[in-house]
């Protein structure tokens, strides 16, 4: 099996020692469960990218919840439209009322404004900014569900069998599910079809308007050869990343899903690099490029993709060459649909997977820490309390904590109109904390991008006679 000793618990005893050119410091990881203590969220692999071959996996098929890493499909996406000359750097995005109002982490885009494509790219790789991200779904699309089915038929065509999306940026939704096999093919695929812009990933920060854009991928800049690509996080999911090295004639795709904490994720990925990457190859690419051809000219006949799962330690299985079958006729389309998205949806060969609806099964992962679990019938409609939003990694401010949720939200208005609107601009987020007797629930403010920025929330709140703490999480 695999190396399922990340987080608080397991019996296995790891010191990894992140070495790194920015220096970071060495990690201890102190493992105490029993086997049925495992945690049932995790799932890894890694992937020679050189041939396609699986150097390592572990419930790499089992889905799981994307989070944040959907946002990989987001831009792949985004990137086709901008190499098929319909979107430039420069475009303009108009920003809907929906949009503006979507959870932390967010740009704070304001309804009726316009949000530049370049702008929009390097928040999602930075900042992973959920506003941003149905921005861009609803000017290719329309909205966000029409969006995500076009990147469920695009999938697809990458050879993602087990993956569907539900809404551009990964914030929860039950049916909005994939696995770590399936996020390696896009980590993958988007270098093959995009070179030019699979750069941006690597990132580390972006300057927007007076804001800095800090990347949430701590490994940037910290563990030689990695250039990308994209963290995740919900409660739901637990922590994700999806991480691409080259090092030393090298090349691995590796992606960690599941794990307890943002520290202990990226402690096992460093591990998963150091144990993996000198078993890759060192000499030419002998795997296919996972190509999916261009929805230029919208074809209506796409190459038919294989039916089977991919297989393990199989270049030719798990890396399909992919390629529009180009035809004459132009499709037809529903009036105010994404015209590609349709002909891509369409064709037989991009049926979704066996029982889409079927609830993932994951001990863990209990119907109170699945906030949307509820079937979403219209995403475009949904409206999602701040109270309750997933937030990525980021300084929180917490106030409080009560016995119950509705007592810790009534406490953080009061704390927000206290401060004579100073916390306006940050969103209001409750946790749930279980101890042996109740749940207690944290009160909290979040959305700082700096620990400044959380202290001076902090200094206000101390001047209206609140108690507070800044805390990365």
């Amino acid at each position: 099996m695999g190396l399922r000793f990340f987080g608080p618990l397991s019996r296995i005893k790891k010191t990894f020692s992140l070495i790194a050119t920015a220096g970071l410091v060495a990690t201890t990881l102190v493992a105490t469960a029993t086997v049925a203590e495992a945690n049932s969220k995790y799932a890894g692999v890694v992937v020679d990218a050189k041939t396609g071959k699986v150097l390592y996996q572990d419930n790499a098929h089992a889905r799981r919840f994307p989070a944040s890493t959907t946002k990989i499909m987001t831009l792949y996406v985004l990137f086709e439209e901008m190499e098929a000359g319909r979107m430039s750097l420069n475009t303009r995005m108009r920003v809907s009322k929906y949009a503006s109002q979507r959870p932390p982490t967010k740009l704070w885009l304001k309804a009726g404004g316009t949000l530049r494509v370049k702008d929009a790219i390097f928040a999602l790789i930075t900042r992973s900014a959920n506003d941003a991200s149905t921005v861009i779904a609803e000017h290719i699309s329309g909205s966000e569900a029409a969006f995500a089915r076009r990147m469920t038929a695009t999938a697809r065509r990458i050879g993602m069998q087990n993956t569907v999306f539900k809404n551009p940026h990964g914030l929860p939704n039950s049916k909005q599910v994939t696995t770590a096999y399936d996020l390696s093919l896009l980590g993958r695929a988007i270098q093959d079809r995009f070179p030019k812009y699979y750069k941006y990933f690597n990132t580390r920060s972006y300057k927007y308007g007076k804001t800095s854009l800090r990347n949430h991928n701590r490994l940037l800049g910290s563990v030689r050869g990695v250039d990308g690509i994209k963290t995740g996080y919900t409660r739901a999911s637990g922590f994700n990343l999806v991480t691409n090295v080259e090092r030393d004639g090298r090349h691995i795709v590796a992606v960690v899903m599941g794990g307890r904490t943002g520290r202990s994720r990226d402690a096992h990925m460093v591990d998963l690099i150091n144990r993996y990457l000198g078993k890759a190859s060192r000499g030419p690419r002998t795997a296919p490029l996972l190509l999916a051809g261009s929805p230029t000219s919208l074809p209506q006949t796409l190459a038919a993709l294989p039916n089977s799962k991919p297989s393990f330690g199989s270049a030719t299985a798990s890396t399909p060459v992919m390629a529009y079958a180009q035809a004459s006729t132009t499709p037809s389309t529903k009036p105010g649909g994404d015209p590609i998205a349709q002909m891509l949806e369409s064709h037989e060969s991009l049926a979704p997977i066996a029982n889409p609806e079927e609830p993932i099964k994951v001990a863990s992962v209990a119907p109170t820490a699945l906030p949307a679990a509820a079937p979403v019938q219209n995403a475009a409609q949904q409206q999602v309390p701040a109270a309750s939003a997933e937030p990525e990694p980021s300084w929180h401010v917490q106030i409080s904590a009560s016995a119950s949720q509705e007592q810790a939200i009534a406490m953080l208005e009061k704390a927000r109109a206290a401060t004579g609107g100073k916390l306006k601009r940050y969103s209001m987020y409750t946790e749930p904390v279980r101890t042996k007797n109740q749940t207690l629930y944290r009160a909290r403010f979040i959305g700082f991008e700096t620990k400044t920025a959380a202290w001076d929330a902090c200094k206000s709140l101390k001047r209206a006679n609140y108690s507070c703490y800044a805390v990365y999480q």
